[in-house]
C-alpha cells in the first residue's frame, strides 16, 4: 500500500487546512525541500522572490519561509506588504531572480493556506519540478528531520542583508502603466466596480485608473464568509453595484487576484470563457498580435472557432495553468486560459492575472467605444451561441474513488442525447451533439467537479443534473 503524507501537492503547489496540515513544522520541510532546489540554481545569487495573500497568517508564514531559505544561504527579497501572485512573478522576471514562493492557498476556502513555487520565468513551476519537490518533502518526512541547532532568527538576518525587504506593488504598477493603454481608457466615459473579495488585489487597481470604486478592499482573512473565487454565487455585492446602474463594467478576482470573472452593464456575468474569446479577438483584430493559443481541458469550443477563423494554432493542455505555462514559456503563445479563471497574454508574464486581463477588457471597451454586452452579442453572432456551468459536489474521500470510476467505464448517453466521442485527457470528457460533459476530481480539494457546455442554458443545466445523479 502506497504510504500516505501530510504533506502532497496537487496542481498548483501545497494546500492544506491551517494548523491541521498547514502547520510550522510542515511549512519548515517543505520551505527545506524548496531550499535545497534553489541552492542548486543556476541563479541563486540572484535570490528569490516571497510574496503573501491576505490570508490568516499569511505573512507570519512567508516571514518563516524566508528565515528558512536565509539559513540555507540564499538571498530572500520578502514582500513588505500583501500582495498577488502576478506581482511575485513580475518581480522574478524583473530582478532575474532563481524563482520565488507565494504564501496563498488562492481561492480555496479561509480555512486553507497553500505554498505555490514560481520558477525563473517568472511562471508556474513545472510539474516535473513539483513531483521532485513532493518526493524530497516526502523524503525529509521520512527522516523527521528537525530545526538545526544553530539558527538564526527572521530579524538576524534582516540585518545581515540575506532578507531583505521589497515593494512589489511598486515594480508591478511601474509594469502596468507601460503595457495598459491608461490614456484611451482615461478619454473614455466608462465606469467600473472592481470586487478585490477581500484579496491581494485590494488597493491596486485606484492606483491605475480614476474611475473605479473597490468593493470589499479592506482586509479581512475570513473573506466574508465566502470562498475568493470569482463565481456568481459569491459575487453578491458586485452584482448588486452593476444593478444600481452607476457602473457600465464590473470585474472581481480571487484571493491571490491571478483569476478574474467579470458583469456586464447590465448586471449579467461574464465566465472567463467568454472573456478568453473576446480576447483572442482584441489581440488579433485590433492589436495585429499573433501566436499560439492554448486552452486547458475544460474551455469552452468556441476557442476552437475562433483559432479555425483566424488560422491561429491551438494547443489543449490538461487542467492546471502549470500547462500552460509552460507552452508560454517554450513557445510563441498569443494567449493561454483556463475555465476557473486564468488568463496569461504575451508580452506580459508567462503567468495568470487578473488585473491585468481586468484593464485589458477595460481598454478593449474604451478602444472599440462598445459596452461588455456588445462586444458578447458581437461574439455570439459571428460564431454562434455558448453557454457553460460548472458544478462542485464535495464527496467522502472513499466516494471519490467509486463514482469515477463510474465515468471511467463511460457512458453511451448523457441526459438522452447521445455520446458522440470522448476523451482522457484529464478526467472523463464526453462529447455529444453541440455540447460535453466533463467529470474531474480536484487536485486540492476532496471534491468532484462537473463541467458543462451546450447550445443553450437548459441543456447545461440538464446534462449537469444526470452527471451528479450518476
Amino acid at each position: 500500500m502506497k504510504k500516505e503524507y501530510p504533506i502532497t501537492f496537487g496542481t498548483d503547489g501545497w494546500r492544506a487546512v491551517i494548523a491541521e496540515d498547514y502547520t510550522f513544522a510542515n511549512l519548515y520541510t517543505v520551505a527545506e525541500a524548496t531550499a535545497r532546489y534553489f541552492k542548486r540554481h543556476k541563479k541563486v545569487d540572484k535570490g528569490v522572490i516571497i510574496g503573501y495573500d491576505a490570508r490568516f497568517m499569511s505573512g507570519d508564514f512567508a516571514a518563516y519561509t524566508a528565515e528558512v531559505l536565509g539559513n540555507r544561504g540564499i538571498k530572500v527579497y520578502l514582500s513588505d506588504t500583501i500582495s498577488s501572485t502576478p506581482m511575485v512573478s513580475f518581480a522574478i522576471t524583473k530582478r532575474k531572480a532563481a524563482g520565488g514562493v507565494v504564501i496563498t492557498a488562492s481561492h480555496n476556502p479561509p480555512r486553507y493556506n497553500g505554498f505555490k513555487l514560481k520558477e525563473e520565468y517568472g511562471g508556474s513551476a513545472h510539474p516535473e519540478m513539483i513531483e521532485r519537490l513532493e518526493k524530497q518533502v516526502h523524503k525529509l518526512l521520512d527522516q523527521n528531520k528537525k530545526l538545526p541547532r544553530k539558527w538564526k532568527t527572521i530579524e538576524e538576518l534582516k540585518k545581515e542583508g540575506i532578507v531583505k525587504s521589497i515593494d512589489l506593488t511598486r515594480l508591478y504598477i511601474e509594469d502596468l502603466r507601460k503595457k495598459i493603454d491608461l490614456d484611451a481608457i482615461g478619454s473614455s466615459d466608462l465606469t467600473v466596480a472592481y470586487d478585490a473579495m477581500y484579496g491581494a488585489g485590494a488597493g491596486v487597481i485606484g492606483q491605475l485608473v480614476d474611475s473605479v470604486d473597490e468593493l470589499r478592499s479592506k482586509h479581512n482573512p475570513s473573506f466574508g464568509g465566502i470562498n475568493p473565487e470569482p463565481l456568481p454565487q459569491n459575487l453578491g455585492p458586485l452584482f448588486d453595484a452593476m444593478k444600481s446602474g452607476s457602473y457600465t463594467f464590473g470585474f472581481a478576482t480571487d484571493g491571490d487576484a491571478d483569476r478574474i470573472a467579470a458583469v456586464d452593464e447590465k448586471g449579467q456575468f461574464v465566465d472567463s470563457h467568454r472573456i478568453f474569446s473576446l480576447l483572442i479577438k482584441y489581440l488579433y483584430e485590433q492589436k495585429n498580435m499573433r501566436g499560439m493559443v492554448v486552452k486547458s481541458f475544460s474551455v469552452t469550443e468556441l476557442v476552437d472557432q475562433i483559432c479555425e477563423r483566424y488560422n491561429l494554432p491551438l494547443t489543449i493542455t490538461p487542467v492546471g495553468f502549470k500547462y500552460i505555462c509552460r507552452e508560454m514559456v517554450e513557445g510563441d503563445v498569443l494567449i493561454g486560459g483556463e475555465e476557473s479563471g486564468g488568463i496569461g497574454v504575451k508580452n506580459h508574464i508567462p503567468e495568470r492575472d487578473g488585473i491585468y486581463i481586468g484593464l485589458l477588457l477595460y481598454e478593449m471597451m474604451a478602444v472599440r467605444e462598445k459596452k461588455l454586452s456588445e462586444l458578447i452579442a458581437e461574439l455570439m453572432d459571428d460564431y454562434g451561441y455558448h453557454f457553460y456551468n460548472r458544478i462542485d459536489i464535495h464527496v467522502d474521500k472513499k466516494e471519490q474513488p467509486r463514482i469515477m470510476r463510474t465515468f471511467k467505464k463511460g457512458l453511451d448517453a448523457i441526459a438522452g442525447y447521445k455520446v458522440r466521442t470522448r476523451n482522457n485527457l484529464d478526467g472523463y470528457k464526453f462529447y455529444i451533439d453541440n455540447g460535453w460533459l466533463l467529470v474531474r476530481s480536484s487536485g486540492t480539494e476532496p471534491l468532484i467537479r462537473y463541467y458543462a457546455e451546450a447550445d443553450s442554458p437548459e441543456k447545461v443545466e440538464k446534462i449537469l443534473r444526470f452527471a451528479t445523479s450518476v
